[in-house]
């Protein structure tokens, strides 16, 4: 199913991607740092939901008190909840 978050206090504007019985694929970010979130886009590619969610909630950039990767994380536990 594909799933679509808007993102809060980052530079990127939405997070979309499909998951498939816990499984993450299609990711991408718009807005952001491209380099940076291809490699993460990557880097979660045929992951589980919540192995991922364990590894990216509560990383911060700079002195923001959340990033894109944390982000990520938020859109996969609402993309959980709702399956």
């Amino acid at each position: 199913m594909r799933h679509t978050y808007t993102t809060k206090g980052t530079c990127s504007k939405q997070i979309s991607f499909e998951l498939n019985d816990g499984v993450i694929s299609n990711v991408s970010f718009v807005g952001g740092c491209n380099g940076n979130l291809q490699g993460v886009s990557r880097l979660v590619e045929g992951q589980r939901a919540e192995d991922v969610i364990g590894r990216l909630e509560g990383i911060r950039c700079g002195m923001k008190p959340t990033s894109c990767p944390d982000q990520l994380s938020k859109a996969l536990r609402e993309a959980l909840e709702k399956e």
